[in-house]
């Protein structure tokens, strides 16, 4: 998982041996050397993650971070401290800045990697749903509300199979206003998360964690519990089980001895973190239901895909894959429009199942559609078209006796960050047409040419 990392520090030497461990795994790197050039840098670059010394001249990392966490623009950024500092006071006072978590010097390059897949991980799911947000209001729909800072009223369960610090557990999360379940089985707590309409879960890891981490992937594969927060109590020693967790899905860590404040603000971020991301699917759901959808196919339309399109393009690459019925006006002439209505629905519902949640396919129009693939390249978008084609000409169509066999042809096209959209969807059509040209049900690739405007020689 490739992203843009912004790492700031005023010592040089700090800087440039971070800068050799995240080039070294493939990251972009950014440098600051200041508090002031960070938040210069990190509203003009947006990076995906900020690892941010705390120490430094003038203005310090907790200052920083909160300037950023304050600052919509920054504010969805993930922020870890890096830190020789052990209080764990301070590290309470840097959650309560906004950080996301903290790395002590010298940086353990493990730590530091296994972090990171973690927070890009989330943050990709909440970027997601931030572009659809922000698509929906410059469309003139309400945007999400504020996220509640506090974590009253939360659902909370603490599984603790044998370290006999559930009470302890309780108590600080009590104190935070929380609701708390205690369970003493794995099996059990699955049970209990299950439904998913618990807003956190702490996982006490015993000895033997092997039991804890089986079921901290069981949450991740589980769609009801997948943006579940959990939170792993561990010891010092156990650091390969925590680093281990993180892959398989955990969101955040506390070692013992447990600090109930610690506990605490890291329980609260993990909360505003998830209440914010489902207020931005409830509101972006409504707004989008009421203005945005195609009545016939319960699909996005050609407004607002072209609109996702325009924001994904402001920082990312993406692909546009124009998608056509082939012959569809044989069909509506020859059976009539409620035949070919339920063909567009089938051929819509067919795709719809093929494509990630972040993904859009929308009807553009008639009996063409587009989908929008966000941070795609070339070879993956011709990939997920071969899948759209072969899923609908996978089985027939049986509409009142008639059986029909619809098939579609695609034409895709991929742009970087700031393409024009005008020049992609073009290209995207030339693609389409071509493939129909050779014969449809086939996708292609378009070519340079097709970017060229038209009318160009």
């Amino acid at each position: 998982m490739t992203a843009r990392i912004l790492a700031v520090d005023d010592i040089a030497t700090n800087l440039r041996l971070l800068e050799a461990k995240l080039q070294a795994e493939y990251y972009e790197v950014m440098l600051a050397s200041s508090g002031p050039e960070a938040l210069r840098v990190a509203l003009t670059q947006l990076p995906d993650v900020i690892l941010l010394d705390v120490m430094m001249p003038g203005m310090d990392g907790f200052e920083v971070c909160r300037r950023l966490k304050a600052d919509a623009r920054t504010a969805h950024i993930p922020v870890v401290m890096v830190t020789a500092l052990t209080d764990s006071a301070e590290r309470v006072r840097g959650l309560e800045a906004g950080a996301d978590d903290f790395l002590s010097k010298p940086v353990d390059t493990a730590t530091l990697f296994a972090r990171l897949r973690a927070l890009l991980r989330m943050k990709q799911v909440q970027d997601a749903w931030r572009i659809r947000a922000e698509t929906a209001r410059q469309l003139g729909m309400d945007g999400a509300a504020a996220p509640e800072l506090g974590g009253s009223g939360a659902r909370a369960l603490i599984l603790d199979v044998e370290s006999g610090e559930s009470e302890a557990l309780r108590a600080a999360l009590l104190a935070e206003g929380l609701i708390v379940y205690v369970a003493r089985s794995a099996d059990a707590a699955f049970a209990q998360l299950a439904p998913g309409d618990m807003d956190l879960a702490i996982l006490a890891l015993p000895a033997d964690g092997d039991e804890i981490l089986r079921l901290a992937s069981r949450l991740r594969a589980q769609t009801s519990t997948r943006d579940l927060p959990v939170i792993l109590l561990a010891d010092t020693a156990q650091k390969a089980a925590v680093l281990r967790a993180f892959d398989l899905g955990a969101s955040d860590h506390c070692f013992r001895p447990l600090d109930p404040n610690e506990l605490r603000a890291r329980a609260r971020n993990q909360i505003r973190r998830k209440r914010y991301q489902e207020k931005l699917r409830a509101d972006l759901d409504r707004s989008l239901e009421m203005a945005m959808t195609d009545s016939l196919t319960g699909l996005r339309n050609r407004r607002y895909v072209l609109r996702h399109l325009q924001t994904l393009l402001r920082t990312d690459s993406a692909a546009v894959l124009l998608i056509d019925i082939d012959r569809f006006k044989a069909i509506n002439d020859t059976h009539g429009h409620q035949v070919g209505d339920v063909t567009l629905r089938e051929v819509a519902e067919r795709m719809r199942d093929q494509l990630r949640a972040v993904d859009v396919l929308a009807r553009y129009g008639g009996e063409e559609f587009m989908a929008v693939l966000g941070n795609s390249q070339a070879a993956e978008a011709v990939v997920v078209a071969e899948r759209l084609r072969a899923a609908v000409a996978a089985h027939p169509v049986e509409v009142d006796g008639v059986v029909l066999r619809p098939t579609i042809s695609v034409g895709v096209a991929v742009g970087g960050p700031h393409s024009m959209i005008e020049g992609l969807v073009q290209a995207a059509d030339a693609a389409l047409y071509r493939a129909k040209e050779e014969g449809r049900d086939r996708s292609h690739l378009a070519e340079a040419s097709d970017f060229a405007p038209r009318g160009a020689a």
